[in-house]
Formats: structure tokens, C-alpha cells, sequence
């Protein structure tokens, strides 16, 4: 066995050599431990030594130098292939965080681009050279908002509070009625805008406005639904937010924005900055949700349409993130922020191919109003801008109700037709629209309107509306018979709006 022995140890230390070698030089030191031709020298300088056991060995010892050359080669590989995909993922952390960072830059870029675009429809609209080369100027002095502090994520909502910071609420010398103050605005549409409204829109309108935070202008295209929204917003001098909605909202985090993991950075939106800024006074303001049915209404605004629901404001409370940052804006309590209630949102929507309908829970929850005609141009005083508190208008809906409520008799017909639908067409109507009625016309009346008309409009728009629903084949031979009920108890015609409205769905058939 000396012999085996001898071989063993030379043929071992080959490999130890080899390994000892990968220590001080690595290249070197594989080189050494796959070098077959040295392996190969020794077993024939020793091959003729060997008796018939110590072959054996000799083989046995072989395929075991090869299990641990493989062995070796094996880890060496798996090294390798794991330093190659650490390096790969790295570079695709960082290939990625740059390209989420430069699409943000571009969406946010387009975006801006959109709204700047929708907003000029209106917002140039009557300003003279000096004013827009003001507005030119104020813009450029903006200052960007300093993004680059890791601790703060809403740097636009910092950036609020910092402008605010010393601001004191304005109470403005408001000493009008609701009549003045719609004439004030058709005036002021037609003198400095150039837009021109009829009282059969605008009544309906400051009576949506009253009903509650959600309006919906509803028409043909090219009737002048955006631009009575962003009139409002000039007339009472804080120009309304255009929020332009995407077919691909489908939650809040498209209306307000969303928390980047990324970046750790939340990703404000236009509405969101308008909302919290709102919270700071006591000024009217609004958003504009324009085209709001190109998405599912439900779905991104579900949260609003919920929260605007509550008798309490101080329920209206809306969840941006999950927990509260030692840097987070002052009014952004624990990843919470307050509804205010001096903002009204404004929907347009066209009902065609490339829309979704909307449905009965966002209808009965905001007030829709129909502008389907053109007014033609017309004369007017001249009007500037007012300055006017969103409390101050509260109380003149607060008046309004007060002092022209629906009349017993306006109820009783109201109850009348509720019974007469029930029957006819299986379509009932419970509190909150009774709530919204009694908000409605006291309203409609105080801007100059007649209780007859309003109560029309209001079942037109909120009641009548639900046939829809309904297949239109059955209902037709219904259709007639209520006409002539409307005709009957009201006075042919007097009921024009509903009348109109059930002939349009006559026609649908």
C-alpha cells in the first residue's frame, strides 16, 4: 500500500496546490485545479506500480477528485450567475425608478398641458392685452415647489401652507339677494365673457348649487356646459380647477393622486392642491370634473359621493394615505384630510359611444341640469367679478327656504305624481330627493322663478329621468295617458319640461 500511498498523496496535492493557488491568484489557482494533463502524467508514471487492489483505489480515488472538481465548478457558476443578476438587478432598480420618474415628469407635463388647454376656452375669454400679459407675468413669478427634502411628500401641500401661513379669512361687504346676484352673473357672462345665459339654466343652477356639492350639466356638445362652470369660478374671482378625467380613472388616486413607493413621494393633482387650498378661506370655489363620464363615476368618485353624504361636515373626512409623517402639511391629520365646505364640483357630461352612462347612485345624489339650447348674444350692463363668502351664499339658500318653502299645495301635487309613477311605471322616489325638492325650489323662487316651474323641473330632471331604466317598448302606451294626467291637473303645457321630457322618450322607441 506504500505505493497507493504515495500516489494518493501526489495525486491529492495537486488539487491542494490548485486550491491553495485560487487563494493568491484566482485565475491562476482554476488553471491549476482543472489542469487534466497533470492528472493524466501522474497516473501513467504510476500505472505499471499498481497490484490488482490498488487500481481499485486508484479509480475510486478518480471519481471522487472528479466529484469535487465538479463540485467546485458547480459553486463557482452559481457565484457567478448570482453576482451577474445582482449587478442586472441594480441596474434595472435604477433603469426603473428613472423611467417611473421621467413618466411622472411626462404625464404630469401632458396633463398640465390638457388643463391649460380646456382652461383657455374661458379663461382668455374678454381679458384685455394688459390683463393677460398680467396673468402672463404672475405666472412666471410662480416659484416651483422644492420637491427634493426626502422627509416631506407633499411638497405642493407644504408649499400651500407656507403661502398661507399668515393669511387671515376674508369677510366680504355681501349685502345682496339671490335675484341680484344671478342678474350680477348673467351680466357679467355677457359683458366680460361674452357667454350668454338664459334664466331657464341659471335658476336651475344656483338651485343645484344649493341642493348640494355635486352638480351635473348635462347636454349636446358645444352648448356651453364647461364654460357656464368656469364663468361661475371668474365671477366670483377664484377661477375653477379643471380636473379633465381619463378613461382609465378607477378610484380616488386618479382625482387626487397616490402615494409613489419609489419616490416617497406623493403625487398631488391639480384638484387635490385646489381642495386644500379651500380649507384655508372662506371663498367660493369649484372643480370642474369635465367629461366626468369618459370613466365610471362611481368608481373614482365614489369616496366624494359617499362623504358628501354626511349630515355632519365634520364626517367629511377623506383617507389620502395610511399614517401620519412628522412633515406632512398641517391639515393632512394622521393620512386624513377634512372636506371643506365652501368647494362645489361640477360635472359635464355628453351621453354617447365612448361614454359610460351614469348611474341612479350618482344622479340621486347631485343635481342635473340640461343645456341643450344656444342663447343668442343679447346686451347688458357692464359687470366685474365679486368678491363673495361660501358662507354668505349658505345663508341666502338658508333664506331662500325660509322664506318661499314649497307650499302645501306644491307638495300635494308632488305626492300626487309620486303615487301616479308608483302605479303606472313601478319607479318611487324616497327622503333624499324629497329633501333636495325642498332645497330646490324654495331657491329656483328666490332667483325669480315660479314654484310651478321649478317643481317641473325638478321631477324632469330627477324623477323622469329614471325612465331610462325601464325598457322604453313597454312604457310607451303609459306615456300618452301621463301627458294628458300632467295636462289635466296642472293646465295644458304648464308642465313643459316633463312633457318634453316624455315625449324625447316617446321618440326613443
Amino acid at each position: 500500500m506504500n505505493t497507493f500511498f504515495r500516489f494518493f498523496y501526489e495525486f491529492i496535492s495537486v488539487f491542494f496546490d490548485g486550491l491553495f493557488s485560487a487563494f493568491k491568484g484566482f485565475f491562476t489557482g482554476i488553471k491549476n485545479m482543472f489542469n487534466f494533463g497533470e492528472y493524466s502524467k501522474i497516473i501513467n508514471s504510476y500505472k505499471d506500480s499498481f497490484n490488482g487492489g490498488e487500481k481499485v483505489f486508484v479509480v475510486i480515488t478518480v471519481i471522487i477528485l472528479v466529484i469535487i472538481v465538479l463540485i467546485v465548478a458547480f459553486l463557482i457558476f452559481l457565484f457567478i450567475r448570482k453576482l451577474v443578476r445582482k449587478v442586472n438587478t441594480n441596474l434595472s432598480k435604477d433603469q426603473l425608478l428613472n423611467e417611473i420618474a421621467n413618466l411622472n415628469d411626462q404625464v404630469n407635463k401632458l396633463m398640465k398641458e390638457k388643463d391649460e388647454i380646456m382652461a383657455m376656452k374661458v379663461s382668455q375669454l374678454g381679458l384685455n392685452p394688459e390683463e393677460e400679459n398680467n396673468q402672463e407675468e404672475s405666472e412666471k413669478a410662480e416659484e416651483p415647489v422644492d420637491e427634493g427634502d426626502p422627509s416631506i411628500r407633499f411638497p405642493k401641500l407644504v408649499a400651500i401652507d407656507e403661502a398661507y401661513a399668515n393669511y387671515q379669512i376674508k369677510k366680504y361687504d355681501n349685502n345682496f339677494t339671490l335675484a341680484e346676484l344671478i342678474e350680477n352673473f348673467r351680466c357679467f357672462a355677457a359683458s366680460q365673457l361674452h357667454l350668454y345665459y338664459d334664466n331657464s339654466i341659471l335658476r336651475p343652477f344656483f338651485g343645484g348649487l344649493a341642493c348640494g356639492k355635486l352638480i351635473i350639466l348635462q347636454g349636446i356638445s358645444g352648448t356651453g356646459k364647461t364654460s357656464l362652470a368656469y364663468a361661475w369660478g371668474k365671477f366670483v374671482s377664484q377661477d375653477s380647477c379643471v380636473a379633465s378625467v381619463e378613461p382609465s380613472w378607477r378610484d380616488k388616486s386618479d382625482f387626487l393622486g397616490y402615494f409613489n413607493e419609489f419616490t416617497k413621494k406623493f403625487n398631488e393633482t391639480k384638484a387635490l392642491g385646489e381642495i386644500y387650498t379651500s380649507t384655508f378661506d372662506d371663498d367660493v370655489h369649484t372643480i370642474i370634473l369635465d367629461e366626468m363620464n369618459l370613466a365610471r363615476v362611481e368608481y373614482y368618485f365614489a369616496d366624494f359621493l359617499s362623504i358628501l353624504e354626511m349630515p355632519s361636515r365634520d364626517e367629511w373626512i377623506v383617507d389620502l394615505v395610511s399614517s401620519g409623517w412628522p412633515n406632512d402639511p398641517k391639515k393632512v391629520i394622521n393620512g386624513r384630510l377634512k372636506l371643506p365646505g365652501n368647494i362645489w364640483y361640477i360635472g359635464t357630461i355628453n351621453n354617447d359611444d365612448s361614454t359610460f352612462m351614469v348611474t341612479d347612485k350618482v344622479y340621486d345624489r347631485a343635481m342635473p341640469i340640461d343645456i341643450n339650447i344656444k342663447v343668442e348674444p343679447f346686451k347688458c350692463r357692464e359687470q366685474d367679478a365679486v368678491n363673495i363668502n361660501a358662507s354668505f351664499l349658505d345663508s341666502l339658500f338658508l333664506e331662500a327656504a325660509d322664506k318661499f318653502p314649497v307650499s302645501d299645495k306644491g307638495l300635494k301635487d308632488v305626492e300626487e305624481i309620486d303615487n301616479y309613477v308608483i302605479e303606472h311605471f313601478r319607479i318611487s322616489f324616497g327622503n333624499r330627493i324629497m329633501k333636495q325638492l325642498n332645497v330646490f325650489v324654495p331657491v329656483y323662487v328666490a332667483c325669480g322663478g315660479k314654484e310651478i316651474d321649478a317643481i317641473d323641473y325638478f321631477i324632469a330632471k330627477k324623477i323622469l329621468r329614471k325612465f331610462g331604466q325601464l325598457s322604453v317598448a313597454l312604457i310607451r302606451d303609459e306615456i300618452d295617458p301621463f301627458i294628458a294626467y300632467l295636462n289635466k291637473k296642472f293646465g295644458k303645457g304648464v308642465m313643459k319640461e316633463c312633457i318634453a321630457d316624455l315625449q324625447n322618450i316617446k321618440k326613443s322607441v
